[in-house]
């Protein structure tokens, strides 16, 4: 539960050729709209997404709430370990018209369904300990061929994320690049 009081405000941002109408709080992570971050994740891969989708780490909803809107036929969920968050994320889906499930937990304690698709734009400010642990549980909670697509800034860690992804994963793949961030 975020310590800075709730500060609930709307605003609108578009992606796809649709627009969204969401509501972000203080102490949720991006409340000024979609960061460019998880924009660069979802140009990368949304386009291949089908199945089973997991938003890891949502926050307010923005990436699922995209996956969701612009994906009709894949099976949402999204988690957060903030309640705040996972508060947003409920009423943003309904508000968008956006069928998914949304689960409040600490990385996957909530979670035991497994996935095509686990997206992450990971806590970097909890710790590379913190990050690694999501990596590692991910590889548990995905589906024979399934992807676990990230994205970090290359200041932030990128390269070492990296290397520590290629002892969990057969295949790791640099799927796009742009302002520092690697996906």
């Amino acid at each position: 539960r975020p310590a800075a009081p709730s500060n609930r405000r709307r605003l609108v941002f578009s992606y796809g050729g649709q627009d969204f109408s969401v509501q972000t709080d203080a102490g949720v992570f991006s409340k000024d709209g979609l960061d460019e971050g998880s924009r660069l994740l979802l140009d990368a891969a949304l386009p291949e997404i089908t199945g089973k989708v997991l938003d890891l780490g949502c926050g307010w909803g923005g990436v699922g709430l995209v996956v969701g809107k612009l994906k009709p036929y894949a099976q949402l969920m999204l988690s957060d370990i903030n309640q705040r968050a996972c508060d947003l994320a409920r009423d943003n889906l309904r508000e968008n018209g956006v069928p998914g499930l949304v689960v409040c937990g600490d990385g996957f304690e909530a979670i035991r369904n497994r996935f095509d698709w686990i997206l992450l734009n990971p806590p970097i400010r909890a710790g590379k300990q913190v990050v690694y642990r999501l990596f590692e549980d991910s590889s548990r909670h995905l589906l024979p061929g399934g992807r676990l697509v990230v994205v970090i800034r290359k200041e932030q860690g990128a390269l070492s994320a990296r290397n520590h992804l290629e002892t969990l994963y057969d295949q790791v793949a640099l799927m796009a690049r742009k302002k520092g961030y690697h996906v």
